[in-house]
């Protein structure tokens, strides 16, 4: 056989075998009810709901795929903690990847005007301190692009009141029912003869207030709740009148000398103190300050918890990648540490 016949053979002969390997993948996918999508074989990283891959990274140093640059971000003021302690260091690991916080012009501080923000461009990336709302993510599929929430820490709610007001805790639904302006005395939740003053942000003031409406109290406020512009206020407030109740993130109120932070329960009996025990009199501080107790806040068994999520932009861009880094950044070893330190729970 000539070489020009062997190698005519030798064609058909593989478009032969070709043939029948397509047709047996045919016959297996129509016959075993299993649906190949061949134009579909992706990886992980493709699924826009997954969150970015971080490759074992342990410290900033080894974070991949970070952008250069200078990046706008803005949200939440429960972060405060974390921007101080951890951004400074991400800048020193990586001055490549320069941070800048970015307060709205006309709006307070907040998780809903960071949000706002993002979509609306101001902002590479947003901190939360509580999860997306639907109309949110509306908003930002309108303008072409979606939001994704990445955890990274966990908070405890703690509440205060004053230091002087005796009572051993209040259940979730004592909480509401203070709040929804159900309950006036404190003597209708095992506390003394007192009228009860509660103290709030409002709720477009922050992601905080946010989620106390829409997780604890299912509704809307009492008229008997007087508002305040921020957390410092409310303290000042609070230890100023003898029957005043706040709510704050933990780590802004269990330290505090002039207030103090009550245990809450799910069910009368069970309550759960938001600080370590033994109770550090107040007497003793600022020498020795409560401890905040993670261990219930990572476990659950301290009723009131919540994550702390990076908003990332997922337009392709620049911005998506910024905010992919970020959460990269403060999910490593040395994020997870130093997140830790400020007195949130560490994630993972």
């Amino acid at each position: 056989m000539s070489q020009k016949n062997e190698t005519a053979v030798l064609v058909l002969a593989l478009f032969i075998t070709l043939a029948v390997i397509g047709g047996s993948l045919w016959w297996f996918a129509n016959r075993s009810g299993i649906d190949i999508d061949f134009s579909r074989i992706t990886t992980p990283s493709e699924d826009d709901n997954s969150p970015p891959i971080v490759s074992d990274s342990t410290n900033f140093a080894s974070v991949q795929n970070v952008p250069n640059g200078l990046f706008n971000y803005g949200g939440s003021t429960t972060w405060a903690p974390i921007r101080l302690a951890v951004d400074s260091a991400i800048q020193a690991a990586r001055p490549e990847f320069r941070l800048r916080y970015v307060n709205p012009t006309s709006d307070t501080p907040g998780s809903a005007s960071g949000i706002r923000m993002l979509i609306d461009g101001t902002i590479a990336f947003s901190q939360s301190s509580r999860p997306l709302l639907d109309q949110e993510i509306a908003r930002a599929q309108q303008r072409g692009f979606g939001l994704q929430q990445i955890p990274v820490a966990i908070d405890g709610l703690a509440i205060a009141v004053n230091p002087n007001l005796d009572i051993p805790g209040l259940t979730i639904e004592q909480l509401r029912a203070i709040y929804s302006g159900k309950v006036a005395n404190w003597n209708q939740v095992g506390g003394p003869n007192l009228p009860i003053v509660p103290f709030s942000r409002q709720v477009s003031d922050g992601g905080t207030v946010e989620f106390f409406v829409q997780d604890i109290l299912a509704q809307s406020f009492g008229s008997n709740v007087e508002f305040v512009p921020d957390t410092t206020q409310a303290l000042r407030r609070l230890a100023v009148t003898p029957g005043g109740i706040y709510y704050a993130s933990a780590p802004e109120v269990v330290p505090q000398c002039t207030i103090k932070s009550l245990p809450i329960g799910r069910g009368s009996g069970e309550f759960i103190p938001p600080y370590q025990e033994p109770f550090v009199p107040l007497s003793q501080c600022p020498k020795s300050r409560n401890s905040l107790n993670l261990e219930a806040f990572q476990t659950g068994q301290y009723p009131i918890t919540r994550n702390l999520f990076v908003i990332i932009k997922q337009n392709g861009q620049s911005d998506e990648q910024a905010g992919d880094a970020y959460a990269n950044f403060l999910l490593t070893t040395q994020g997870q540490e130093l997140i830790e330190q400020t007195g949130f729970v560490r994630i993972r």
